[in-house]
């Protein structure tokens, strides 16, 4: 499979990464507004043996149709920000081009955009594209379900210079019918990420925690929806609709 990746900040740099150490995905090329690093190799640049192309492109002077003509993919994954998905989103879902977003956080606006997108092509979006975090979510779910009347915290810690809440405790909150008041933020050091959810029953007390160690996680889990994704009909997917069908085979 062929793929597109855009935003090329810290993550998508360990994005890029997976994708190179992986024999089913082929990184065609990599989209970033700065002009720096621009047709630079992406493999050379990381350091990795690899025949993929994987060129740098700046958006300031390649023009996304430019891109696709002369580099087709199969999909695109986007790390940018909130506002990439109008720099590609019409022109990849005319093309049938699979989308794929780990944006953390979408407006009402973009949301229905992907929406609109998604009755053209393949789209997922996912504000954190870990496998294990969304695991977290499901049996989380799950266990409310279980026993809705349980009491319930979220706490979330960061490093320090991370700003608001994070993206997928306010996801997790969502999720078990909770208010952001509930979400506990701590910000110190250089926590690359952790999510705790507290369920607090009578005499007992069950801890669900997903810690990253790297983010070559966000990588991973890009490999794992790509693969799920294969085949699907088009519409707007999230990993619960990808991660069900393990729980009931």
């Amino acid at each position: 499979m062929k793929v597109g990746l855009i935003g090329f900040g810290k993550t998508g740099k360990a994005v890029a990464t997976a994708i190179l150490d992986n024999n089913e995905l082929c990184l065609e090329w990599v989209l970033r507004k700065r002009t720096l690093l621009e047709h630079r190799s992406v493999p050379e640049f990381l350091g990795i043996q690899s025949d993929e192309p994987g060129l740098i492109y700046s958006s300031l002077t390649t023009s996304m149709e430019e891109l696709l003509d002369k580099h087709p993919v199969d999909a695109i994954i986007d790390f940018s920000s909130d506002q990439g998905i109008y720099t590609y989103g019409e022109i990849a879902a005319k093309r049938g081009i699979t989308i794929i977003s780990a944006v953390s956080h979408y407006g009402e606006q973009e949301r229905e955009f992907l929406k609109e997108l998604a009755k053209q092509t393949v789209v997922f979006w996912s504000p954190n594209i870990t496998l294990g975090v969304n695991y977290l979510l499901i049996a989380s779910k799950f266990l409310k379900k279980i026993a809705p009347w349980v009491d319930i915290q979220i706490v979330e810690e960061h490093f320090r210079e991370k700003a608001g809440v994070s993206g997928t405790a306010i996801k997790i909150a969502k999720v078990l019918d909770l208010e952001e008041s509930d979400i506990n933020s701590v910000r110190a050091g250089g926590i690359e990420g952790r999510h705790e959810v507290i369920f607090g029953f009578p005499y007992q007390t069950v801890r669900l925690i997903h810690e990253s160690i790297s983010r070559e996680a966000f990588g991973n889990g890009v490999i794992f929806v790509a693969q799920n994704l294969a085949g699907k009909e088009k519409g707007l997917y999230n990993f619960e609709s990808l991660l069900l069908p393990y729980f009931y085979n």
